[in-house]
């Protein structure tokens, strides 16, 4: 078994205090400071003056309902938590020590929980930490993780952005920037999931082919996309205009079934597509038939059900003399 060595009095300095406990706190047998490491110092700012008291520097968390140094000590183990009453408002822990027949007290601080705010607040460096103090080292490590995490979610919002492009591709027209079939008909089947009264206009293109034949596939692709940019500008944000094949077209009018508006949309449309279309110092000239058809003509409105009607209706307004519009039942 060793033997109990000796004690011995040690005497400290306010240099030596201050190297290797740079957040401590010396009070006399009264409470008052005697003398406070420079970090803590920072923490106090202008409160920290020698002899102001230890209940005027600070507020007890822990140990509960002390107020004096002396409390703290006597209830709390020599444990504690405090928050500065002035400066900068971090929490605090730490120990306690009662030294020789004098009655100093000692306090050793550090940050706790607050260590990452105290070092960004008063700028902290490694110069401002006991050399033993492992606090940079985990502030290195907080930062190296926040890194990470920073670039995994940089990373997650480009793999989202990634996929939403490639969702909105997939239900684009590339050439003219409409929504595609598969996208019409997944609006379509969700509105009349919905119930909810809508109209549908289904829209061919008269005498395409002959600017095929004549003009050439750029030509017919010049129109094509001059179609589309004509029923962006005719249709709301709620709608929703779409290429369906070569040069068909559908519109479906969310929340207006009503004839009257229906008519006077296609009626629109039609006219704007009348209009000559100049293609690289040639003309190109094209009408549009439209059969409409409304949800709620329909007691269980069905997309293929829909479809099927505009299509009908279609073929009657070029049966009629093409450049129409026809609305079924008016």
């Amino acid at each position: 078994m060793q033997a109990d060595l000796p004690a011995h009095r040690i005497e400290l300095d306010s240099a030596v205090l201050a190297r290797f406990m740079p957040m401590h706190l010396l009070l006399d047998a009264e409470g008052r400071a005697l003398s406070y490491g420079p970090t803590l110092a920072q923490v106090l700012r202008d409160a920290a003056v020698p002899g102001a008291r230890f209940e005027d520097l600070f507020e007890v968390r822990s140990p509960g309902g002390a107020v004096t140094v002396g409390e703290v000590l006597a209830r709390g183990g020599n444990r504690f938590r405090l928050v500065p009453r002035h400066g900068v408002k971090a929490g605090l822990r730490g120990l306690g020590q009662r030294l020789g027949s004098r009655g100093m007290v000692l306090l050793n601080l550090s940050f706790g929980i607050d260590l990452i705010s105290a070092v960004r607040d008063l700028a902290l460096t490694d110069a401002d930490f006991a050399a033993t103090d492992l606090a940079m080292e985990l502030l290195y490590l907080a930062e190296a993780n926040a890194a990470v995490t920073r670039e995994l979610r940089g990373l997650n919002l480009r793999l989202e952005g990634a996929r939403m492009a490639a969702e909105e591709e997939a239900m684009t027209d590339p050439l003219t920037g409409l929504r595609n079939r598969r996208a019409a008909d997944l609006v379509l089947e969700r509105m009349c999931a919905a119930r909810a009264g809508f109209g549908l206009l289904h829209m061919d293109l008269d005498y395409f082919k002959a600017v095929n034949d004549t003009l050439g596939h750029a030509a017919g692709d010049f129109v094509l996309a001059t179609v589309g940019r004509i029923l962006r500008e005719q249709v709301r944000t709620e709608d929703c205009a779409a290429r369906i094949g070569g040069d068909e077209f559908v519109v479906i009018i969310a929340g207006r079934s009503d004839p009257k508006t229906l008519q006077s949309i296609a009626d629109r449309i039609i006219a704007r597509v009348s209009q000559p279309m100049a293609f690289e110092g040639r003309t190109a000239r094209v009408s549009a038939s439209i059969g409409i058809v409304r949800s709620t003509d329909f007691a269980a409105p069905d997309a293929m059900q829909l479809l099927a009607a505009a299509d009908r209706a279609l073929y009657a307004a070029k049966h009629a003399g093409r450049g129409r519009a026809v609305l079924p039942g008016v």
